[in-house]
């Protein structure tokens, strides 16, 4: 029996199809995109693929859009984040199939957009103290006639929502089989679609997951190799930004952790992705690595990027 290739599971940040400083047409979306999908394309040769990615400018675009209609009911969160994984699925599908054709494999390869809910708890702290900041940003005169808790940023005053942990992924057993049958799987869009489990049905929760602690959890149940956490930095770095800046290359899970001590990874930028590498491996996973968008296939072969190891 032939033996099965290694799973990598490639979790993309937002810069994968908005840039800083960029309005987020569909243009630019589209060739933001070609970079890590011509990559992608090109490691299918070599593994089964799973895909999933950020969408907080999409959906800070949709809760834009909602502020700027009243005749139009308003959709809840897990409406928006359902809109975003169908919304980006086609974008990148769409942009892996002419990747795939430009190297002759689209006739060999499969792919498939999958609408993912992630199980969270009820009971979770974060819904007693909401403080994840999204969608458009208001004035202070503004913000006091909102319905909802607000939470003051560098950039203004902006609606904030709870951020649960991820429990685990409704789905897995769909994405592995689909992996199995060496299908590429882009799923767990945004983090998924939050939901909590009410006898025997879910029901959705009005709340964002981090979508690199939920890819962690991912990767844990469909059993991925190697996972690939590309953003826009070359890696996890301590003292960023400062005249002692330092990207760490190859750091084992200790070392991490005593950085994190010292504060070197901040909550709403490299902290989640160093927790979630940690996670991934600490759960049996034998690679994680942090990487820019443009390094994908170099942080495969272990020549960019920063790893995590136990």
């Amino acid at each position: 029996m032939k033996k099965k290739s290694q799973i990598l599971l490639v979790a993309l940040g937002g810069n994968a199809l908005i840039r800083k400083g960029q309005k987020g047409s569909i243009e630019e979306q589209f060739e933001n995109l070609k970079n890590p999908i011509r990559q992608i394309a090109r490691l299918s040769r070599k593994y089964r693929i799973i895909i999933t990615h950020g969408n907080g400018p999409q959906v800070g675009n949709l809760l834009l859009q909602q502020e700027c209609c009243h005749d139009i009911p308003r959709m809840p969160l897990e409406i928006l984040v359902a809109q975003t994984q169908g919304q980006i699925g086609y974008m990148i599908e769409s942009s892996l199939d002419n990747e795939l054709m430009s190297l002759g494999l689209s006739v060999k390869q499969r792919f498939v957009s999958l609408l993912s809910y992630v199980v969270v708890d009820p009971e979770d702290p974060s819904f007693a103290c909401p403080q994840k900041p999204v969608g458009p940003v208001f004035t202070k005169e503004e913000a006091e006639k909102l319905p909802y808790p607000v939470i003051k940023t560098p950039k203004g005053y902006r609606r904030t929502v709870v951020s649960p942990r991820p429990l685990s992924i409704v789905e897995k057993n769909e994405i592995r089989k689909l992996t199995e049958m060496d299908f590429i799987v882009i799923c767990c869009g945004g983090g998924g679609i939050p939901v909590i489990r009410e006898n025997r049905t879910f029901s959705g929760v009005d709340a964002v997951i981090d979508k690199d602690l939920a890819s962690a959890k991912l990767g844990e149940e469909v059993g991925a190799d190697i996972f690939i956490i590309a953003s826009d930095v070359a890696g996890a770095a301590i003292h960023f930004g400062t005249e002692k800046e330092k990207f760490l290359k190859n750091v084992s899970a200790g070392e991490i952790h005593s950085y994190q001590k010292e504060g070197h990874f901040p909550p709403g930028s490299m902290g989640p992705k160093v927790e979630a590498a940690l996670e991934f491996i600490g759960k049996g996973g034998k690679r994680a690595v942090i990487c820019s968008i443009e390094e994908i296939e170099e942080a495969v072969a272990g020549n960019a990027g920063t790893e995590i190891r136990l």
